[in-house]
């Protein structure tokens, strides 16, 4: 019995220690706007639309041990503010004319930061499994946490 008891442990504790959620709360009012499930190697995408040229931006990032870590990045077009930075991944084309960044690697401290949506066609979303997020329809200007918990 006490075996079987043990072996019950062992997997719950591999299963916590496997999941994690996508937490986005407007800071000021600490309204959850968002929850999404990313287990240990799962990812997700902030996307908006740059202001000027107004293409899609990507960040993409993932669930590594319980670490929130920007992979790599999807810009369409080297316009203002944008750019691959040497020795920071490695830029390759995406075929239709832009590029990705792949290879960032780059952990984010304390695994969350905070966005501010923009608002209008600029459209700040979160996807994950499948689902997308408007943060600008639900919090425009508004001060954003996002956060990996739960690991």
């Amino acid at each position: 019995m006490g075996g079987g008891l043990c072996a019950l442990l062992l997997t719950i504790s591999a299963t916590v220690a496997q999941s994690g959620s996508l937490i986005a709360t407007q800071v000021d009012t600490g309204t959850v706007l968002a929850v999404f499930d990313v287990p240990e190697g799962s990812g997700w995408c902030v996307l908006w639309h740059h202001s000027v040229q107004g293409f899609e931006v990507a960040d993409c990032y993932e669930n590594r041990e319980g670490r929130m870590v920007l992979v790599r990045s999807h810009q369409p077009d080297f316009a203002a503010g944008l750019g691959h930075i040497p020795g920071r991944g490695v830029q390759m084309s995406d075929g239709q004319g832009g590029y990705w960044i792949e290879g960032i690697d780059e952990p984010v401290p304390n695994d969350a930061y905070i966005l501010r949506p923009g608002v209008g066609f600029v459209d700040h979303q979160i996807r994950a499994n499948g689902m997308e997020i408007s943060l600008s329809a639900l919090a425009p200007r508004a001060r954003v946490r996002i956060a990996l918990t739960g690991n």
